[in-house]
């Protein structure tokens, strides 16, 4: 009787901590990595490694510096009568689009590249903030970079028919455009119901994954915007080039027979003085137009060459990803993510290097302030 009872109370235990006794056990790994306090050993790595360290500065540095940067753009254009003007009217959309950049969607970014598993932990409303101005001021940025160009084209191409007043009413519609084609574009999903950007389960924020929305965005974006520019800047560079080579074979040297002529000593010393002087005005007055056209042509060309440097990796991999239902690792979408970012860094840095225009009025407003 009392081995029976023994054998029942030996079964028992065993139906009570059967579900743990049946586990496989631990593995080196889990041993060596755990302690009976729950503390890391010293060998673990550290939550924040050195290496994660100095790319969260680097990114915190990036947000500084774009959004001063381009503040300081901002203000020396407001400031600066002479700049209230096209094409700074321009490069003033675009500046505001990188401040909103660098101050709204830059930080939002960070913070959940700092979160474990890359999860969003701010919040649906928050989600909804940084999806909405991530989809309006970075393309809003990149359509302000074609509107640039296409205004540089029309200046070289026809800068007897556009006139000041007709400059300024193009870049008034550019600009328009520029931001209600973005709203749409960022409004969409919330208006439509096209697609969801924050999953309360997986705590993840992204811009909608619907393959629809997907070709809709990108090429509102960026590949609409591209092909705008790509065309735009070849057509500059053709035009140039027509234009200065014109201008090449029609500056030639005065021929002989008019040097041998009859006529008076002085007469002829004062027609040859008139002309020469002539020639050497017209020379001097276009070799300075065409330094300058050049100028501006190498300053669209460079903007247009970062700009898509920065962002093609990105929109290639948004519109790919969707659309074959598969995924990049985190780290590369991370990585194509901020190179994106960057071009706003980059913008004010190239339309402020070839004009010395902003590099004085940096000066002046630096000097008055102290």
């Amino acid at each position: 009787m009392e081995a029976a009872n023994l054998l029942a109370t030996t079964n028992g235990a065993a139906l009570l901590v059967g579900p743990e006794t049946c586990t496989s056990p631990p593995t080196p790994s889990e041993i060596l990595g755990s302690t009976p306090g729950g503390t890391d050993l010293p060998g673990r790595e550290p939550p924040f490694s050195v290496f994660t360290v100095l790319v969260v500065t680097l990114l915190v540095l990036l947000i500084a510096a774009t959004f001063l940067w381009n503040l300081l753009v901002l203000v020396t254009i407001l400031r600066v009568r002479a700049f209230h003007r096209v094409p700074h009217n321009l490069v003033a959309s675009t500046a505001v689009s990188d401040v909103l950049v660098a101050a709204l969607v830059m930080p939002l970014s960070l913070v959940s590249e700092l979160s474990a598993g890359r999860r969003w932990q701010l919040g649906r409303s928050l989600c909804h903030v940084w999806s909405s101005f991530a989809v309006l001021c970075c393309p809003a940025s990149i359509w302000n970079v074609a509107a640039i160009a296409l205004d540089r084209y029309w200046t070289i191409t026809r800068h007897l028919q556009y006139t000041l007043r007709t400059r300024r009413r193009a870049s008034a519609v550019m600009i328009a455009l520029t931001w209600a084609l973005s709203a749409l574009i960022a409004l969409a999903p919330l208006l439509f119901g096209w697609g969801e950007a924050y999953d309360a389960q997986l705590q993840r924020c992204q811009v909608s994954q619907e393959p629809s929305y997907a070709v809709f965005s990108t090429c509102g974006a960026f590949y609409l915007p591209l092909g705008v520019v790509l065309f735009v800047y070849w057509k500059i560079y053709k035009a140039a080039k027509f234009r200065f080579g014109r201008r090449r074979r029609a500056v030639q040297p005065l021929p002989s027979t008019v040097q041998v002529k009859e006529a008076p000593p002085e007469a002829e010393m004062v027609f040859t003085a008139r002309c020469r002087a002539t020639v050497t005005f017209q020379t001097s007055g276009d070799s300075w137009r065409e330094q300058k056209e050049k100028r501006a042509a190498l300053m669209v060309g460079i903007l247009i060459g970062v700009f898509v440097l920065c962002w093609i990796p990105f929109f290639l991999a948004e519109l790919i990803s969707p659309l074959c239902a598969c995924s990049l690792p985190p780290i590369w979408k991370s990585i194509f993510l901020w190179l994106g970012y960057s071009n706003s860094f980059f913008n004010p840095l190239i339309y402020t290097a070839f004009n010395k225009n902003y590099n004085n009025a940096f000066k002046s407003l630096f000097t008055k302030q102290r």
